[in-house]
């Protein structure tokens, strides 16, 4: 009832002057960005591989006590997460604030950077969390991540550069000050006996990524001294598929120890930590863009665009023209 209260107020207030959401963020300013990349999982905790995937324009959703839906895939109406991604513009260099009304939990991140980290808190109403990032011209890549815990579930996300005009705010909504979080580490996960193990030694932070490559996403991070069980490995036994604490990612055989024949454990598909869309079969061939691209429905430069993949970026092989 808290949640229908706070919008049904905002709504009434910018239906009072004849303006949408979004044209309000401009009047006042404020961007909301564009073709977000959503991955919509079916957990709270983002485990791999997302139940569905698609470009949303911007992110504002009220889901209430509800949850999303593709039309073909609905998640669970507790416990989900999605996880947004964007290269948006940057015309003018500053200092931005990044504002997220949300409930329930959420993280954003700026060029690799956590600017609003996760609370890990089950709230009970919209609560507005902000951070700051200092941005030159050009772009920046922006990651949101949303925890939806129990009860209802909304989140509204947009930025500004700050001495370009006030933030307009309902009336009894505070914009909270900018918290930084101290990072706390979890206990290592379980590692079954007689597993071939990975210890780091070369490194005092090691990235652990969603592919056998540098240009995979980052996931996260573990520290020197620390051992994990291998899961699997790449042809070569240069990369190897960690389990982590609550998922999986790989990490680059250089940096670490193996405690017995680095080719025993199974070669891994590739594209294992990455996601296979439901009902597609894992044809362990993966494509890695060597440019921003563009995702059509078609096989043609005339076809609508539905998507970008970045720089980097990994993508499953499912199908090919008669051509290649």
């Amino acid at each position: 009832m808290k949640r229908l209260a706070f919008y049904t107020l905002l709504i009434a207030l910018l239906s009072a002057v004849g303006l949408t959401a979004t044209q309000n963020a401009q009047a006042q300013g404020t961007l909301t960005g564009g073709n977000w990349q959503g991955e919509y999982f079916n957990d709270a905790a983002f485990s791999p591989p997302a139940a569905f995937a698609r470009v949303d324009n911007a992110i504002q959703f009220t889901f209430g006590a509800a949850s999303p839906s593709n039309g073909v895939t609905t998640l669970p109406t507790d416990n989900f997460s999605i996880r947004w991604t964007g290269t948006q513009p940057i015309t003018t260099g500053g200092t931005y604030q990044f504002t997220a009304v949300s409930e329930d939990d959420v993280q954003v991140e700026v060029n690799g950077i956590v600017i609003i980290a996760f609370a890990n808190v089950d709230v009970a109403a919209p609560t507005v969390r902000t951070g700051l990032a200092s941005l030159n011209v050009g772009s920046a890549s922006i990651r949101v991540s949303f925890k939806a815990l129990t009860g209802n579930a909304s989140i509204n996300f947009f930025y500004q550069l700050t001495g370009g005009g006030l933030v307009t705010t309902v009336p009894g909504v505070i914009f909270t000050s900018t918290t930084t979080f101290t990072p706390t580490r979890t206990p290592l996960p379980f590692i079954p006996a007689g597993a071939i193990t990975a210890t780091v030694i070369r490194a005092s932070v090691l990235n652990t990524r969603d592919a056998p490559s540098t240009g995979g996403r980052k996931l996260g991070q573990i520290l020197r001294g620390e051992t994990y069980a291998i899961l699997g490995r790449d042809a070569d036994a240069r990369w190897f598929l960690l389990q982590l604490g609550g998922y999986q990612a790989w990490a680059y055989g250089y940096y670490l120890f193996v405690n017995g024949n680095e080719f025993t454990p199974p070669i891994t598909s590739p594209f294992g930590t990455l996601g296979v869309p439901p009902g597609v079969v894992d044809t362990g061939v993966v494509a890695q863009s060597q440019a921003t691209l563009t995702l059509r429905d078609v096989p043609s430069v005339a076809g609508n665009q539905i998507g970008r993949v970045t720089w980097g970026g990994f993508l499953p092989v499912i199908g090919k023209t008669a051509d290649g």
